[in-house]
């Protein structure tokens, strides 16, 4: 079937005469065939999203029905590949357009070139159903891809391939005639079914010592990264996405600039990741779409990325959703609705903003595998958030906040001191750290509680004593209040600043990281001891082991045992020596 458009409004088309059309449905436009989408349907006028710039489309001009949801294509290849916000890979696109992709441009979002080497896990006779893993491909080299049973498929095997095919040849067939390959489509709007969720018990360890030490996310769990221009969103996301201890990462570059985004994708593909020393590229997903391409595809950019997260995490993998950023996201939305004549919300965002963000970040969770309850997996989102101003009570804000369990609330002022992550430690906080504590406890140490209890205090100490620095100086303080700020010291320079950049330090393992707390408190009680008994704060500050303890964290791991243990022979010398004169 097709119809006509009747009114062009930017990305916004009216089109009459289709009559038979559903909510959601795919349809192509005018002489170049651009996508669009329904999203309204008013007595026989169905108004449709397109996702690529309409530039020269005229009323009259035909509109033709495909009769599908929009979907995303899943199945081996989707790893190491960069996709626009509708999943078009756009390696392959710009070597047929080179850098100027014509409207309409298409290409399949799975290789239908590569061969795959598919292994049989079903033999003839054995019944499937949804969820149920066919077989087997080497994807990468330490991601085993399951080729899975897609959702409305039930029944018996009566013929299975073994050996190296494309995607789209039949593998498996089943008894009534189906025929199924490596393939499976999902409508990204559409969250994949899961057996049931779990609770959230293990942290998602990031490398970075403020995040896994004082806030940190669990495996499942939702984190929003607020902050002001210049304040290093997307340097912390890159590096996340560097070093999280995750299976999976899937990056989603949601309205960023050009030049901002091509930079993040040269330096994730020129990459290795820490663990296996393979490239990094071989467990990574990208979506860029930048600020310049259509708000529209934009808008579906991070349902499609969560899609191929969710099929990541039901092959049992832990997987990190990493949006920057969902302002940007929310900014489409507005445009959108606006457009649309909708009733405009606060700040001109339509009212349903915090429910689409919610549907967005309801799709975190770690869970038991649907069709394999034995299993689970997990999704973490993290999504940065664009303040205008760097004002947090914004409605993308505020929305988010909601829905987080984890708040890395980003200070411009730490940022321009050169302080990253420039994580403000009095704002943030975390929700699920008493449910992560006993995780620590048993892997890490069964003092952990106490150690992180000990530098919040000394922190807010510091804090506390702020104002009257601000008035009187540093210098006026007794002794006992400049050793509570030398301690503060400590604890900012030589463990929450951390280098994006230096080859030891730019990642910290979690072991490592209390091992370096530690140190630092320790030598924060033993200065305490040592003033208490005459020694003056003047001379421990100039002391050459302070600026050695400010060094620890470059030690590497397999040297860092000796060092410290060093360290706190020469500290504790060198305060016997200071007490003494």
């Amino acid at each position: 079937m097709s119809g006509a458009i009747v009114m062009i409004s930017g990305p916004t088309i009216k089109a009459g005469g289709l009559s038979d059309c559903f909510m959601g449905e795919v349809v192509r436009l005018g002489a170049s065939q651009l996508v669009g989408e329904v999203i309204r349907l008013e007595r026989g006028i169905a108004t449709i999203q397109v996702y690529e710039n309409t530039t020269g489309l005229k009323v009259g001009e035909e509109v033709s029905q495909t009769g599908k949801l929009f979907s995303v294509e899943l199945g081996p290849g989707l790893l190491g590949r960069i996709y626009d916000g509708i999943q078009r890979p756009l390696g392959e696109l710009a070597e047929k357009w080179g850098d100027l992709i014509e409207r309409g441009a298409e290409a399949d979002g799975l290789s239908k070139k590569t061969l795959w080497r598919f292994t049989p896990v079903v033999k003839p006779g054995d019944k499937i159903e949804y969820g149920f893993t066919l077989g087997t491909v080497q994807e990468s080299k330490n991601i085993l891809h399951k080729i899975m049973t897609p959702q409305g498929v039930t029944g018996e095997v009566s013929h299975v391939e073994e050996g190296e095919f494309p995607v789209d040849h039949t593998v498996v067939t089943l008894t009534d005639g189906a025929k199924l390959d490596m393939r499976q489509s999902w409508n990204i709007r559409n969250p994949r079914p899961r057996a049931k969720r779990l609770s959230l018990t293990v942290p998602a360890l990031t490398g970075q010592r403020v995040i896994d030490t004082l806030f940190p996310i669990a495996e499942g769990g939702v984190a929003i990264i607020p902050g002001g221009f210049g304040s290093g969103k997307t340097m912390l996301e890159q590096t996340i996405a560097k070093f999280a201890l995750a299976d999976v990462v899937v990056y989603i570059g949601c309205g960023e600039r050009g030049n901002e985004m091509a930079d993040t994708l040269e330096e994730l593909a020129s990459l290795k990741d820490p663990r296996t020393g393979r490239p990094l590229m071989e467990r990574t997903a990208l979506i860029a779409n930048t600020s310049n391409m259509p708000v529209a595809a934009r808008e579906a950019s991070i349902y499609t990325g969560v899609t191929i997260a969710e099929y990541y995490r039901d092959m049992g993998y832990n997987v990190v959703v990493l949006a920057d950023s969902t302002s940007r996201w929310a900014e489409a939305l507005r445009e959108i609705s606006s457009r649309l004549e909708e009733i405009p919300g606060e700040e001109g965002y339509p009212p349903y903003l915090a429910s689409r963000l919610g549907a967005f970040y309801e799709r975190a969770g770690r869970v038991s595998i649907a069709g394999r309850e034995e299993e689970t997996g997990s999704i973490t989102i993290i999504g940065a958030v664009s303040p205008p101003g760097g004002d947090f009570s914004e409605p993308v804000t505020q929305s988010s906040l909601r829905m987080a369990s984890t708040f890395w609330g980003l200070d411009s002022e730490l940022a321009y001191q050169r302080h990253f992550p420039a994580i403000n430690w009095h704002s943030s906080y975390s929700l699920t750290y008493r449910s992560l504590l006993k995780w620590y406890e048993d892997n890490v140490s069964q003092d952990w509680d106490e150690t992180v209890k000990k530098t919040g205090q000394i922190l807010q100490r510091e804090e506390e004593l702020y104002e009257i620095v601000q008035v009187i100086g540093a210098d006026a303080l007794e002794e006992k209040e400049r050793t509570s700020l030398l301690a503060a010291q400590l604890i900012r320079e030589g463990f929450l600043r951390q280098s994006a950049v230096h080859p030891t330090d730019s990642h910290c393992s979690i072991k490592r990281q209390e091992k370096i707390l530690t140190l630092i408190l320790d030598y924060i009680a033993a200065v305490e001891r040592a003033v208490e008994q005459g020694a003056q704060v003047d001379d421990i500050i100039e002391s050459p082991v302070t600026e050695r303890i400010l060094r620890i964290k470059e030690i590497s791991e397999e040297h860092i045992e000796a060092e410290i243990r060093d360290v706190t022979a020469v500290y504790t010398a060198s305060l016997a020596e200071l007490i003494e004169s």
